[in-house]
């Protein structure tokens, strides 16, 4: 067998066992295979397999004689750079799984995400199959990456779900890999991703903290760098804290000014500048700030026009609306507006709490049509 560009052979596993003083029949005993088989491998009388490495490598431990390098130094430093440049991986094949991943984050703002998870499961096994394959360091790193940014959007799509524990699951692995390959922009994804989780579930303060700390890893120019800014705008929006949510607005402003849109804009880690007015009315809206409902409006006029259609960012927006709406006391077109969200069916559990707000703030002010939307909102989502 081949392990790294060296030759396991019988001697090799039969000097590493007795380095470790043991017995053919204690080594039977912690690897589970027969005395007899152990002997005949140990004498050339079997073909060694991986599996037979394994076993004697779990058993030994990485301390043991099994793991000593050649003493010839140029031997080996001629077999590390053999597994160094070695791989059982196809030339295109990280290619395909980098594109695939592109895909899955486009799809993110029109599937729904019970039915991305499905999908993007499939592709975490397929780069489970690649881990334990042979590769370069450079394919390494890449497929590191490539399952650390499939973790984070498993984790965006378990909160859209309201699945939190397994959220915060995908999201500390997407940390742990992005760590490990020193993927500054996914662990400031992260960080983000937990703040808008934090923003959704009412605590403000701790996501304006997460918001902060993302753009204190981010790359300057990153997509993340913006979108934990504009986050930060949001949370602080909740708190109301006027003076800190126009400074984060005037940020992006700044960030995405002669910015071009990306190639794929639905793409979830890619920011698109045409966002930015969609974040400035979900945030003026939060605030109270009269100009919401003129930038909601624009916001929904702009998405009708789109050659690309998006109702999830209809139906959010539609939400911006009525919220506005509430606050200049129009509530039967707030009623009207949020009715439209509800029955689009493309609200996600993440969003709930901002439909009951509206709803609350349009019984606050005596208006009959909340009831309507109430039971609607009960009848499409089974609650």
């Amino acid at each position: 067998m081949d392990s790294g560009g060296e030759k396991i052979t019988g001697e090799r596993l039969r000097a590493a066992r007795e380095a470790a003083r043991l017995s053919l029949s204690a080594m039977a005993a912690r690897t589970h295979y027969s005395k007899p088989l152990l002997g005949m491998l140990e004498t050339g009388q079997r073909q060694i397999g991986p599996e037979h490495v394994r076993a004697y490598a779990d058993a030994l431990g990485v301390g043991s004689a099994l793991f000593i390098e050649p003493d010839d130094g140029e031997r080996a430093a001629a077999e590390w750079l053999s597994r160094a440049a070695s791989s059982d991986i196809g030339r295109d094949t990280l290619d395909r799984l980098e594109s695939a991943v592109d895909d899955l984050a486009a799809s993110y703002p029109t599937t729904p995400p019970g039915e991305l998870l499905v999908d993007i499961r499939r592709h975490l096994g397929y780069a489970g199959r690649l881990m334990d394959s042979r590769k370069t360091l450079a394919q390494h790193r890449r497929l590191l990456v490539t399952v650390g940014w499939l973790s984070l959007l498993a984790s965006t799509c378990h909160i859209d779900l309201g699945e939190t524990s397994a959220a915060a699951a995908r999201g500390h692995l997407a940390w742990k890999l992005a760590d490990e390959a020193e993927h500054r922009e996914i662990q400031a994804w992260c960080l983000e991703t937990r703040a808008w989780q934090r923003l959704t579930a009412g605590a403000f303060t701790e996501a304006a903290e997460l918001s902060r700390a993302a753009q204190t890893i981010a790359p300057e120019d990153s997509s993340a760098f913006i979108q934990a800014t504009a986050q930060e705008g949001r949370a602080l929006a909740r708190l109301g804290d006027g003076k800190g949510t126009y400074g984060a607005l005037r940020a992006v402003a700044r960030l995405v000014s002669g910015l071009r849109a990306p190639d794929r804009p639905e793409h979830h880690f890619r920011y698109d500048p045409a966002k930015s007015d969609a974040y400035v009315a979900t945030t003026l809206s939060w605030l109270g700030d009269p100009a919401a409902e003129s930038y909601a409006r624009h916001v929904l006029s702009d998405l009708k026009r789109s050659p690309t259609v998006r109702p999830r960012r209809i139906a959010s927006a539609n939400l911006d609306l009525g919220l506005a709406l509430v606050a200049a006391g129009k509530t039967e077109e707030a009623a009207h507006v949020t009715l439209r969200a509800v029955e689009s069916g493309r609200l996600v559990p993440s969003n709930y709490w901002r439909v009951s707000e509206v709803v609350t703030g349009i019984a606050g002010r005596g208006a009959p049509d909340a009831a309507v939307v109430r039971a609607a909102f009960r009848d499409t989502y089974r609650m």
